[in-house]
């Protein structure tokens, strides 16, 4: 970031932590440290002042994130805003300490806490609405993280699967923006996805990133309903589960790609609703839900840019606590299939 640096149009602001035993560089500092990012060529050390210490603050907890936004937009207030969580994301894992399992990411590794999807609509909703929101983490580009945080949040970016070990390279997608300050919302989502997988492209490894345009996920919510019930009442018993079985998957592998499920579906069906509707599904998720889809590496190729949770075995009946649960009938078919999947197994 420092290559980069804040400029009187941009201003980068930063929390970063660390715990013990892990870096010991540039002076062994422990705890937050919050700054804003200055121009520096050093790149052994972080120049730009520390404007806050906290000794000990929790970064799995979606209030401290909420009070670094607020400190942020106090020390740079700006007319568009884009946050960015850089840390660790998870598909459905239970965590010490948590009594809902759900998607999460920022795993504090001292407090043992971190941000669930819940939490994150929460976070977002208190904070004031952004202009693009990002996980620099794993595994969080799918429909049950984008659709909580959708009043919040005009663009959401991040990876349908595990992100490389050096996560975002963000010189190269800051670059562009300090240089263009006027970037609309659309085109910072935009390049913050390409200037990801062209990193990586160049480096020979398997990437996605991608983002999505919140205000079309209520219209994503009914269509995909309907489409839904549409394939129960028709019973495509065999192509539900041929479809299942050749979906792109991720790494955590109850989470699959939903454009190139129905897709899929929609190829092998013979009825006409499920193929109309599917039609009209696939037309709406290429044009208009998934502004911008990135992906190298031949492992990805049906990444097309959203995932969602379609598992094989155990349905984790935490995920009604989620508002997508709540606002679709995706956990009644996502246990349709599952029971499909199951009878294949039962034989």
């Amino acid at each position: 970031m420092e290559k980069i640096g804040s400029t009187d149009k941009v201003k980068i602001a930063v929390e970063l932590g660390r715990i013990r035993g892990y870096d010991a560089s540039d002076g062994d500092w422990k705890g937050q440290r919050r700054l804003i990012v200055q121009k520096d060529a050093d790149m052994s050390k972080i120049a730009s002042p520390i404007l806050q210490d906290i000794p000990k603050g929790d970064m799995g907890d979606w209030r401290h994130l909420v009070e670094f936004v607020a400190w942020a937009k106090e020390k740079a207030p700006a007319q568009k805003y884009m946050l960015v969580v850089w840390n660790h994301g998870s598909g459905w894992d239970k965590q010490p300490g948590r009594d809902v399992t759900t998607l999460g990411i920022s795993y504090d590794d001292e407090t043992g806490n971190h941000i669930s999807t819940v939490d994150l609509g929460q976070a977002l909703a208190a904070m004031g609405k952004l202009d693009v929101f990002a996980s620099d983490a794993c595994l969080m580009q799918m429909a049950e993280v984008a659709y909580q945080i959708k009043d919040y949040a005009e663009f959401v970016v991040a990876s349908e699967e595990t992100e490389p070990g050096d996560g975002y390279t963000y010189d190269t997608f800051l670059g562009p923006v300090s240089a263009k300050p006027g970037m609309s919302a659309l085109e910072v989502a935009k390049q913050t996805s390409k200037a990801f997988t062209d990193h990586y492209a160049a480096q020979g490894e398997a990437a996605t990133q991608s983002a999505v345009q919140s205000a079309t996920l209520g219209k994503l919510a009914s269509m995909l309903t309907s489409w839904t019930k549409a394939v129960m009442a028709a019973n495509e018993t065999a192509t539900v589960k041929n479809a299942h079985a050749q979906v792109q998957e991720f790494y955590t592998s109850d989470n699959k790609d939903l454009l190139h499920f129905v897709q899929l579906v929609d190829a092998a069906s013979q009825d006409a609703a499920v193929k109309s509707q599917g039609a009209a599904l696939e037309k709406f998720l290429a044009n208009d839900v998934i502004v911008a889809n990135d992906i190298t590496g031949s492992t990805m190729a049906n990444a097309k840019g959203l995932a969602i949770y379609l598992p094989s075995w155990s349905f984790n009946s935490a995920y009604n606590e989620l508002a997508w649960a709540k606002a679709t009938n995706w956990a009644e078919f996502a246990q349709w299939v599952k029971g499909l999947k199951s009878d294949v197994a039962s034989r």
